[in-house]
């Protein structure tokens, strides 16, 4: 089984924050220390409050649970259906920077905000 995020504990809930590109909600430590782990090639979170501040929120909605990405229905419906194991939010409020799509757009991959207002 592929390895995931560490789950935060329920107490700090109010410090999570979403990757507005995948969607996967961490503590903000876990996004200085290890940058995204679906996104760290594009997003380059990693030791950078700044970039975490701008490509990740404390506003979303709805949380999944992703245990088996590649089986799971939800994981496919909310287009996570590849990246790790660990905790989704159904929906996040917000956009990458202007910076981060353009570099997504070089790279040739159509972004698709995670806030639901495109749907597929």
């Amino acid at each position: 089984m592929s390895e995931g995020v560490r789950i935060p504990a329920q107490p700090r809930s109010k410090q999570l924050r979403a990757c507005l590109l995948c969607s996967i909600i961490q503590l903000p430590v876990d996004f200085r220390r290890n940058g995204c782990p679906n996104c760290e090639d594009v997003l380059q979170l990693k030791n950078n409050p700044e970039r975490i501040s701008a490509c990740t929120t404390t506003y979303f909605d709805g949380v999944i649970a992703v245990i088996d990405p590649e089986t799971s229905w939800v994981a496919r419906w909310q287009r996570t259906s590849k990246y790790v194991r660990g905790m989704y939010a159904v929906r996040v409020r917000g956009r990458v920077p202007e910076e981060v799509e353009a570099d997504l757009e070089a790279r040739g991959i159509k972004y698709r905000p995670r806030d639901q207002t495109e749907q597929d």
